[in-house]
């Protein structure tokens, strides 16, 4: 807790409104989408990249640790105050504060929603492609620093395909610029802006960021596929790659999932089926056609109960609406949520799909399973009580095998939702004792007192955290 004197400082500095220390407020900082939770010391709401610079050499010279927060939705742990001190709140940062037609650039600053930048864009004509699942809340600099992906990752690629300049605020309070904010050509030197991309505010505070844009696809086509099988809805992944189609967008739903979304939005899904797949091809409208043909025959080939294609906008939506509500409804079956990130070579989706629910099976656990199938990206979600322990045991030994079985395959430990503290502890098995070693290095370097979100990607020290 810190002292009236200390708190008197801050309030010096942004004002006594932008200052929290009401349990009750802080509270409402103290967890993210994980479930897991400790409460601050103290939030401060900050309005400027200057106002950043002053807390942080402020904090640095009381030896008081800082966590950087947007809205919170992260699913790694990486915004929780896990070792205690302060929060900085960036949501009033919330400017978009060009856009660059001529240029195809947007500048924006961290607190903007991403829901808002992809409509703002599209309104000039233009489009950002990453759209995570908590799109509608989540901001634009908590994706650049977790390296958030999305339902069109396949083709278009992650937040760290399309981010080429950030302003950043240093653990020693200096405030740099990197990358190019008004050319997609930057090449001099080392590549400073892709070292802070997802590095989940642990080397520094983002404070603007400089986006590329591209031109929206001329036309879409939306395919709903049904197996009674999620070893052959995984064999259709690859297959559907191996034939040259690459998709915007392909999704998959096993069992647990369509049925949880099924009682939420009534869309008609069928609720005998194994797994489905949702399909979307984007381009020029002959390459559209063309490429549905072939996914049909590809998706019917490997074993497809039945395929539909959306009639209209409004069932296409309805269908995008259905992916995206996966998460929350499956969090209305139990009192706790634990999804995982497991990343694999889209070629190992089928083997990764029959772990999961090999593991789902000797652990008698409840896992709904979904993700961005065609680029090997799955989030088994394990649907539990807290209050079990015993459950809770076997959740510990269930991820254990998941992410040793991810490595083994060749996979990565998160496709799009950063390591923070929950994964921390398997980052040695997949960059090995050097790898972290270095990863050690670059953190000291820039942060020597460890104080900007620490025990985030590298753990220095065991924590233990309770779900809220």
């Amino acid at each position: 807790m810190l002292d009236k004197i200390k708190i008197n400082e801050l309030i010096d500095i942004v004002g006594s409104s932008n200052v929290l220390t009401d349990p009750s407020e802080l509270m409402l900082y103290s967890y993210d989408a994980t479930q897991l939770h400790r409460v601050p010391d103290l939030v401060v709401i900050v309005h400027s990249a200057e106002d950043i610079a002053k807390i942080i050499k402020f904090a640095r010279k009381n030896n008081i640790n800082v966590y950087p927060r947007g809205s919170g939705t992260n699913l790694s742990g990486g915004s929780i105050p896990a070792d205690g001190g302060i929060v900085i709140e960036l949501n009033r940062l919330n400017r978009i504060i060009d856009i660059d037609i001529e240029n195809r650039i947007a500048i924006v600053e961290p607190g903007v929603i991403a829901a808002t930048l992809d409509s703002e864009v599209a309104k000039k004509g233009l489009f950002y492609p990453p759209d995570p699942g908590s799109l509608a809340v989540a901001t634009i600099g908590g994706c650049v620093s977790e390296g958030a992906g999305g339902l069109r990752a396949l083709k278009y690629g992650t937040t760290k395909d399309y981010i080429i300049g950030l302003e950043v605020v240093l653990p020693n309070g200096d405030i740099i610029t990197t990358g190019n904010f008004s050319s997609l050509r930057s090449s001099p030197g080392f590549d400073l802006t892709h070292l802070f991309v997802g590095s989940e505010g642990t080397l520094g505070i983002i404070t603007k960021i400089a986006v590329k844009l591209i031109y929206p696809a001329k036309t879409k086509k939306t395919l709903l596929v049904l197996y009674d099988s999620v070893v052959k809805a995984g064999t259709a992944v690859a297959k559907i790659i191996e034939n040259k189609i690459i998709p915007s967008t392909m999704e998959f739903l096993d069992k647990i999932t369509i049925n949880a979304v099924e009682d939420f939005k009534k869309i008609g899904l069928p609720r005998d089926i194994e797994a489905l797949l949702l399909i979307e091809v984007d381009g020029e409208p002959e390459d559209v056609e063309t490429s549905a043909k072939i996914l049909e025959k590809v998706c019917m080939d490997v074993g497809a109960r039945s395929i539909s294609v959306a009639k209209n906008d409004t069932e296409r939506m309805e269908l995008m609406e259905a992916r995206r509500a996966a998460l929350p409804v499956l969090a209305r079956l139990k009192p706790t949520t634990i999804l995982e990130d497991a990343t694999v070579p889209r070629s190992k989706v089928p083997q990764m799909l029959e772990k999961i629910h090999d593991v789902q099976d000797r652990y008698n656990l409840m896992i709904g399973s979904f993700g961005h199938a065609g680029d090997g990206n799955l989030h088994p979600t394990i649907l539990v009580d807290r209050r079990n322990k015993e459950e809770m045991k076997k959740v510990d030994m269930a991820i254990k095998e998941i992410f040793n079985y991810c490595i083994e395959l060749g996979g990565t430990l998160t496709g799009e939702h950063g390591i923070g503290i929950v994964k921390a502890p398997f980052m040695e098995k997949e960059f090995k004792k050097e790898g972290l070693s270095f990863f050690r290095d670059i953190k000291k370097a820039l942060d020597p007192d460890n104080k900007l979100n620490p025990n985030k990607i590298v753990c220095t020290k065991e924590v233990h955290l309770d779900y809220i």
